[in-house]
């Protein structure tokens, strides 16, 4: 402690500057341009989110938490999934990584208030500071462990194989009863015909 304080100034010093310290940091980060934020791939031990379900039982409480992106204009809501197009989930991403940012910024920011506080109070802060902030962390990479094991899903999950015309167009002209390219297969042979119009649009 470097600055002495009656023990009413440090309690709220300590409850205004952590709620304006909250707030501005999610107002400077929800202005921040959204292509700063690109997050690489989680670590292996996440294992597309299942730790923070089995570990910390995320999926009950996750729900709970607050969206202070809600809060200011602009702001990306992740409270609820509003699309599941491949660019909706990508700017999901990208938003996760964000919101952790911004927390991890407010926690880079607690030693501030060990200015004014006694020890007994730096242990407080510090409390705080983990119990607000790393909840909000821990959905922020599980919600992003998911999104992306989804969109990496998504282009098998999403394919279609082509239209009869297409499929012959892939196939060739010998595969066409129409133009003497022998009689319609029947379906145990057809997969290989389909799968063959598969490399062909890999």
């Amino acid at each position: 402690m470097l600055i002495e304080l009656p023990i009413g100034w440090v309690i709220a010093l300590n409850v205004v500057g952590w709620l304006f310290l909250q707030l501005a940091l999610a107002w400077i980060f929800t202005r921040l341009p959204v292509a700063w934020f690109n997050p690489g791939n989680g670590f292996a031990c996440e294992a597309s989110g299942r730790c923070y379900e089995r570990v910390f039982r995320i999926k009950a409480w996750k729900d709970h938490l607050p969206d202070a992106a809600r809060w200011f204009g602009g702001g990306f809501a992740k409270g609820n999934l509003a699309g599941r197009g491949p660019e909706y989930l990508r700017r999901f991403i990208r938003e996760t990584w964000r919101g952790e940012l911004c927390h991890w910024a407010a926690l880079g920011c607690a030693p501030l208030f060990f200015l004014w506080n006694p020890w007994w109070g730096d242990a407080i802060v510090l409390a705080y500071a983990l119990g607000a902030n790393g909840p909000c962390i821990l959905v922020q990479r599980y919600n992003r462990a998911r999104f992306q094991r989804l969109l990496a899903r998504r282009p098998r999950s999403d394919y279609r194989l082509p239209s009869q015309p297409a499929l012959l167009r892939l196939l060739g002209p010998d595969s066409d009863p129409e133009h003497g390219g022998g009689t319609v297969l029947p379906p145990r042979h057809a997969r290989s015909h389909q799968a063959r119009a598969r490399r062909h649009l890999q």
